[in-house]
Parts: C-alpha cells; structure tokens; sequence
C-alpha cells in the first residue's frame, strides 16, 4: 500500500538522483570514458635475429611498458609489437609517424633523424653502465685470416645494408687498411647477424660482421674465431616526430624505471640511461669513413 510517507520517501530518493545525474557533467563523462578505454601505442622494431627470437626477446620489458604507461597515463594501454622484416622498413614506419616508438640500432636512428628530424631520442641501453659494446669481424677457426689486412681478395659476409655493426661500422674497419669493396673477391647483405655467423661457419663467405652476443650464443663448439672487434654505441629507444608529451615522457619513465633483471636479460642489457644526440656522433663518423668504402 501506498502511504503519504512511502510517496514522500520515494519522491525525496528521486529528487536525489535527479541532483546526482546534474552533478555529472558531460566533462565528466568524457573523464571517465577515457580512463576506461584502452590506448593503443605502436612499438617497431625489425628483425636483427629471427622473429621468434624478437617476440621472445622483448615479452617482458614490453609487458613492464605497458604497465608503466597505464600507471603513468592513468588508463590501460596496451603496446602492439611490430616486426619489420628488414631495416629499412622500420626506419621508414618511424619517420612517417606509423609507429609510436622503436627500438633501434644506432645507425638506424641516425637514418632516420635524416629522413625527419622530428623524431626523438628516449633512452639508450646499457650494460653495467657501459654505453658501449663490441662488433666484430670474424673467420673460421681453421682460415688462415690473422688480420684485418688478410681480408683483402677473400669474401665478405654483411648484416643488413643499414646495420651499425653488420655494415657501416664494419666496413670503416676496412677503408681503415686502405681495403674497398673493389679489393673483395665479393660480399653481400644477409640481413640478420644468425644469418652471417651461419655462412661464415659453412664456408659460404671467408669472414662477415655481427654483434657480440649472436657470436657468443652460435659459437658454442667453436667454429669461429675474431679476426677484429670493434666499439659500438648501445641501442637506442626513439619516439616518431609528433608523439604527445605525456606518452613520450611516460615511455621514457617506463624504461628507466625498469630493474628487474630477469625482464633486462632477455635484451643482454642491464638497464636504461637517459641520452642525446651526442652520444651517436661516434657512430655517424663510422657511417662517414663506410661512404668510402
């Protein structure tokens, strides 16, 4: 049954609801409905090592990103991986902006501040606090190649035409011996580091150029020996030009926040540094002496 003061609790309940629903404003709904949508942030990087190597490689610290930038942008966020097949191709997805962020090798980020300045340096990689590693030049254990200088007239194995270690840095170690691509019986571009350590090992090229951690993960029953090692500058994270502050500044923070070393190990690196351009003059006076090459 109806009564006065059942009409009476009820209409009061109603004017309150009726007061909460004035209380929020559309302003509020648009609050709310962003914090509750998820984002979205492209994240390139391209084949340096097999594709399933790169997934597995970069699980971890792409699950603390996420994380981090969720916290950070207070909505959730998820990081889309993108797997280019070659360099070039991942340079390119930066600077037209298809990507958010990559991760790169030097010379990479250098390629790409010359296709548009506009893209940014994030962080840098390190290892114990070193900002440098090696890249190496290598033969078969049994070659009779002691030396850079005994390159000459025998066969080269390249990365990828792009690669800091796999080509610029490599061959500025041998415009340094006066040795040009003229003075080779032949060379090539494989691509990736696996696939030169691989041809060098089979015999299909007398010595190729790769980083130091793919000679230390193929060369277990040593088959390999380095003829030359050489510095390089660790890898560097970059944003594409255009990228909000707040993402960029949360993707930077996610990345220097990062400690866990059982996230860190999967990419051989012990943490992230903040960096500039400064730090890759080295690289770009490499890419300068390979132009002689």
């Amino acid at each position: 049954m109806l009564t006065f003061s059942n009409i009476a609790r009820r209409g009061a309940l109603c004017a309150l609801g009726l007061a909460s629903l004035a209380a929020f404003t559309p302003a509020d709904a648009q609050v709310a409905s962003a914090k509750s949508s998820a984002l979205t942030v492209r994240f390139g990087v391209y084949t340096s090592d097999k594709p399933s190597e790169m997934l597995k490689q970069f699980r971890g610290v792409r699950g603390a990103i996420e994380d981090g930038l969720s916290s950070s942008l207070g909505r959730t966020v998820r990081v889309e991986m993108k797997i280019y097949k070659d360099y070039d191709s991942a340079i390119h997805a930066l600077a037209d902006g298809d990507v958010d962020f990559t991760r790169f090798g030097p010379a990479s980020y250098i390629l790409s501040k010359q296709r548009n300045d506009g893209v940014r340096l994030i962080a840098m990689e390190h290892n114990e606090g070193e900002k440098r590693f090696k890249g190496l030049i290598v033969t078969r254990t049994d070659s009779d190649i002691q030396s850079i200088s005994d390159i000459r007239g025998r066969s080269f194995a390249f990365g990828d035409e792009n690669s800091t270690i796999g080509r610029y840095l490599a061959q500025a170690q041998l415009v340094d011996v006066n040795i040009r691509e003229n003075d080779l019986s032949r060379f090539e571009y494989l691509g990736r580091h696996d696939a030169v350590a691989k041809a060098v090992e089979i015999g299909d090229f007398d010595v190729g150029s790769l980083k130091i951690s793919t000679y230390e993960k193929l060369n277990k029953d040593g088959k390999l020996r380095v003829v030359s090692a050489f510095d390089n500058v660790t890898k560097p994270w970059v944003a594409r030009a255009g990228l909000d502050n707040a993402t960029f500044n949360a993707i930077r923070k996610s990345l220097l926040d990062i400690k866990d070393p059982e996230l860190l190990k999967e990419l051989k690196i012990t943490g992230f540094l903040p960096t500039n351009d400064r730090e890759y003059e080295f690289v770009r006076d490499g890419m300068s002496k390979a132009n002689n090459f």
